[in-house]
């Protein structure tokens, strides 16, 4: 049922908003309208906004870092909604997601979204919010001296309950290695503690260049239950950091990794009902990268417990075995690889620890469309053995 059919049955707008208090986008029952009920959402446009604004969908705001800071203040409980409109947003310092005084929930959830979806009729490439980060480098990371030079964390997750969805999210204009021994980092989304749950990334598209803006890891997470589907990861380092060993519920669905240079997948120890199916990984170095969960605890050095966390909880040191589903490796240099460090010092792996199951591992490169004006673009073209995987942006077939 779309917007029109809602008013039409005399739902009105305080029943418009009740649909999405109903579930979460997992659930693939999501709908491009956004709520309308006083409260339950904050608008954000680069153009017309500004931060003194109330953020209204007539008087919104300008930056992401003035809606955290709302999200953080604001009382209450039951969902909240941050929809950007189309635009260019530049992000000159962290967007921090830490309500103090509001809580959320798998119904009632925080959703950071586009306007338009990739669903919409209405939607093309150029709709999507495009964020450029344009923060100084702290010589620091999540607290603790930075001896390669410094990273950024473009959002730090602080909450559980969350959906980040329909946004196109670009790297760092700045050299990796400015000086010998220093690599200088952009993590995009970032979520530290290991006793949160329920993060959902979904319909974004990740984009950088290694040479000129580039997106080192796009989604870090600790905790249970990271959830990223059809999303675009292209021309960065790696795209899904699943860090805490031994924690459960986490998915990777309908995703199209293009020409990722350090590898599609990055698995530290997580429990074996890692849900992983229907992706493409194309064009890249590694298709998979494990790390031992105890590796991935002592690399995180305790961190997760100074942010506000339990004590790390013990991981499990054999070798831990996963479910490849309907999915397609394409000309990658190695399917799977181990290491650990922001160097990719990584050395190749025996992959006979993913089960390939109904997937295809091939030496044939991934056709992406490059046409602009095309709904597909920087996805498999149209007709190819890699686009009937049904990886990318659209959650409805043939969209």
């Amino acid at each position: 049922m779309n917007r029109r059919q809602l008013m039409q049955s005399g739902l009105g707008a305080a029943g418009l908003a009740s649909v999405f208090r109903s579930a979460p986008l997992a659930a693939h029952q999501a709908s491009s309208s956004v709520p309308t009920a006083s409260g339950d959402a904050l608008y954000l446009n680069p153009a017309v906004g500004a931060d003194s604004n109330p953020g209204t969908k007539t008087s919104p705001l300008r930056t992401l870092a003035e809606a955290a800071r709302r999200v953080n203040s604001h009382n209450g409980s039951g969902p909240l909604t941050v929809v950007l409109s189309e635009g260019i947003y530049t992000v000159g310092e962290t967007t921090l997601l830490k309500p103090e005084r509001r809580t959320f929930s798998r119904a009632g959830r925080l959703t950071l979204r586009a306007e338009v979806l990739p669903d919409d009729p209405e939607w093309h490439t150029g709709r999507m919010p495009t964020l450029i980060h344009t923060m100084p480098l702290p010589k620091t990371w999540n607290g603790r001296p930075d001896p390669l030079g410094g990273a950024a964390d473009g959002m730090m997750i602080e909450t559980s309950h969350v959906t980040i969805q329909g946004l196109k999210i670009l790297g760092l204009p700045v050299v990796e290695t400015p000086k010998p021994g220093l690599i200088q980092r952009l993590y995009a989304i970032s979520r530290l503690r290991r006793d949160l749950e329920d993060l959902e990334i979904a319909q974004c598209a990740f984009l950088g260049d290694d040479l000129t803006n580039p997106n080192h890891v796009t989604i870090i997470a600790n905790g249970n239950g990271v959830n990223v589907h059809h999303c675009i990861f292209r021309g960065l380092k790696i795209s899904v950091v699943y860090w805490t060993g031994g924690s459960s519920g986490h998915a990777m669905r309908n995703c199209f990794c293009d020409g990722v240079y350090g590898s599609g997948v990055w698995t530290a120890g997580i429990k074996d009902d890692f849900d992983y199916r229907n992706n493409v990984i194309a064009n890249g170095n590694y298709a998979w990268t494990y790390q031992g969960g105890a590796s991935a605890l002592a690399d995180a050095g305790g961190r997760a417990g100074r942010q506000g966390g339990p004590p790390a909880p013990s991981a499990p040191r054999e070798l831990v075995h996963y479910k490849v589903i309907d999915s397609y490796f394409a000309a990658n240099r190695r399917v799977a690889g181990s290491g650990t460090g922001a160097r990719l010092e990584y050395q190749d792996m025996d992959p006979s620890f993913l089960e390939m199951v109904s997937t295809k591992v091939t030496d044939q490169p991934v056709v992406i469309e490059r046409d602009q004006t095309k709904r597909n673009y920087l996805h498999p073209v149209a007709g190819s053995e890699a686009a009937k995987i049904g990886a990318g942006l659209f959650l409805k077939p043939g969209a």
